[in-house]
């Protein structure tokens, strides 16, 4: 069964950079279109990004586009969302989490991982 564990969470300040990693082991990561999600204090988990499996198609939530882009190297079975220009608002644990093949914000995702948290505070 596919699992991820996700790095690269932290404290920074507003306006600085980080860049999450998402391992995922015991299976394969070249069929599976890969989700990171975050988790606010006082919010709902929100989807942030997707990358999908084949054609690396990539999907992004509104507030964070043009500043986080997400990719992918199957080789190294890992994903990776680099964030740019974070604000406080921005400040969450970031899990990521898998389905088969392409991007659908619409379906169920699993293989949750742990989470790493990021704080973005002066």
């Amino acid at each position: 069964q596919l699992q991820f564990t996700e790095f690269g969470g932290g404290l920074v300040q507003p306006g600085g950079s980080l860049r999450l990693s998402c391992v995922a082991s015991k299976v394969s990561l070249d069929t599976y279109a890969v989700g990171w999600f975050r988790l606010g204090p006082g919010k709902e988990r929100e989807g942030v990004s997707c990358i999908s499996s084949r054609n690396g198609d990539t999907w992004y939530q509104d507030s964070v586009k043009g500043r986080f882009t997400i990719s992918r190297d199957d080789a190294k079975n890992t994903a990776y969302l680099q964030m740019n220009d974070l604000q406080p608002d921005d400040t969450a644990l970031y899990y990521c989490a898998a389905q088969p093949w392409t991007c659908d914000m619409a379906y169920e995702f699993g293989s949750w991982g742990q989470g790493t948290q990021v704080a973005v505070a002066s």
